[in-house]
């Protein structure tokens, strides 16, 4: 079953399956206010929560995802922007967003963006996670259960830095099992090159260019 929905000139194709990623449908470019405004192209499409899973054991039915994200920043602080490609395999679906911020670090971008990539998530899945950043996967796969254990500080007695996306990272890290991938940057990856053109076109936005 299929709809076409028009919007704002934008044709998109919205067919209802059980795939794992939600469809929000919004404009084209992000906002000026540096708010959630994420891009849906053409052609992408998702599914919607589906409650008949409920009572059946989550980890048994949870889909497989990939996630892609990246970050940029002009100046570090500065303006920035982050990205995501989030696909599932097994249906061909995927969708990509971008957004950003005009005060920020390189570093919340690359946590900004697999925050946005986990969030469109519907339910309970197993994220195939690739990030150039390390920063990014030893923060969640190593470093994040000492810093919870010492109030969230660092070996050192310091606060960690971020701590506030750090936090969402931990509560989404709960809902889902994640592996993590580390890719090398502007390396020819596909999908970390789309990621990257994505959060520097949001930079760039937001950097007046």
């Amino acid at each position: 079953m299929s709809n076409a929905v028009r919007r704002r000139g934008l044709c998109i194709l919205v067919r209802y399956s059980r795939s794992p990623l939600r469809l929000r449908r919004r404009s084209h470019l992000p906002r000026q206010d540096g708010g959630r405004n994420k891009r849906v192209r053409a052609g992408y499409d998702g599914g919607v929560n589906d409650q008949t899973t409920q009572s059946i054991d989550k980890e048994s039915v949870r889909p497989t995802v990939e996630l892609y994200t990246d970050g940029a920043c002009s100046g570090n602080p500065g303006p920035g922007g982050w990205a995501f490609l989030l696909r599932h395999p097994k249906t061909g679906k995927a969708i990509e967003r971008n957004g950003g911020e005009k005060d920020t670090t390189n570093n919340r971008m690359e946590l900004t963006g697999v925050i946005e990539g986990l969030t469109a998530l519907t339910r309970p899945s197993t994220v195939e996670l690739y990030s150039d950043s390390q920063y990014v996967l030893k923060g969640l796969e190593q470093w994040m259960a000492g810093w919870k254990r010492k109030g969230w500080k660092t070996a050192s007695k310091q606060p960690v830095k971020n701590v506030d996306l750090w936090k969402q990272l931990d509560e989404l890290k709960k809902e889902h099992t994640i592996k993590f991938h580390w890719v090398k940057g502007h390396a020819g990856h596909a999908e970390n090159e789309r990621v990257d053109d994505l959060a520097v076109e949001a930079r760039d936005m937001y950097a007046g260019r």
